[in-house]
């Protein structure tokens, strides 16, 4: 998969984004993870999705290759996606948020319902709540190194067995293997998304509005949101389906490619 990266003016900046599959039917909209850019996304994972729909993946402003500056609340984030797909003249879409993606994708769906015709919550959380699980303590010191080596990658994305490392690294192996990866979120940017993440007050007491079909997914041993929180989604919206995978973690999607990206087609069919 070596899609042409390309770039669109908005109010918010100059963004850069990539479409992967033929255009026909609704379009998909990834919305990507903290410290995640274009290049984060699975190649082998995009490319199953675009086997069937258009895919749309962006940085949001300020983030890789794109100009502008980090939104420090999770609703901006969502405007300037909305701004994105605007200016792209895209009418109509489903969506995929993962992780920080899945809080930003809520957002979109709360302020254009019409816009969004199905939804995809990956690995996120609706906020509100302290109930249930907590994250793994080690998480919050992990995710805020200035840099994450290989293993604190593993620690946070898959888990500690034998099968879960190893999917870990294939997916390692795969992110590195793509040429001419775009910039790191800078150390600016990240700290306007954790500004935006830590005075987030969520949505629970919203996701009665969220009525469009949504399908939760997440891996049943993910440290950072545990899976707890998809369940949650899952009984406060009206029309959600939960999918949990057994021995992963947060980047579940990952690692059962196939599986779900399976799911992600029957569903959006």
């Amino acid at each position: 998969m070596s899609a042409q990266i390309q770039y669109v003016e908005t109010p918010f900046g100059r963004l850069a984004y990539t479409l992967d599959g033929e255009d026909k039917g609704v379009p998909l909209l990834l919305v990507q993870r903290f410290r995640g850019t274009i290049d984060d996304w699975d190649p082998r994972f995009v490319s199953a999705l675009a086997a069937r729909r258009r895919v749309i993946r962006f940085d949001n402003a300020g983030i890789g290759r794109s100009s502008g500056q980090v939104p420090d609340t999770i609703e901006g984030m969502a405007e300037v996606a909305l701004a994105f797909t605007r200016a792209l003249g895209i009418e109509r879409a489903d969506v995929l948020g993962w992780s920080l993606g899945g809080l930003v994708a809520q957002h979109i769906t709360l302020a254009a319902p019409a816009w969004v015709r199905r939804l995809i919550i990956a690995g996120s959380t609706s906020g509100g709540g302290a109930e249930g699980p907590a994250q793994h303590p080690r998480v919050p010191e992990v995710m805020t190194k200035p840099v994450n080596d290989e293993e604190d990658f593993l620690f946070l994305f898959f888990t500690g067995t034998e099968t879960g490392r190893a999917a870990g690294k294939a997916h390692l192996a795969r992110l590195n293997a793509q040429p001419q990866r775009g910039p790191l979120v800078s150390g600016e940017s990240f700290m306007r998304q954790v500004k935006a993440i830590s005075r987030w007050p969520g949505v629970r007491d919203r996701l009665g509005e969220l009525t469009q079909p949504i399908l939760v997914a997440n891996g049943v041993s993910d440290v950072m949101i545990p899976a707890y929180r998809s369940y949650v989604i899952s009984q406060q919206a009206p029309n959600a389906k939960l999918v949990l995978y057994p021995d992963s973690g947060h980047a579940f999607l990952f690692q059962y490619i196939e599986e779900f990206t399976d799911e992600v087609h029957r569903f959006l069919s």
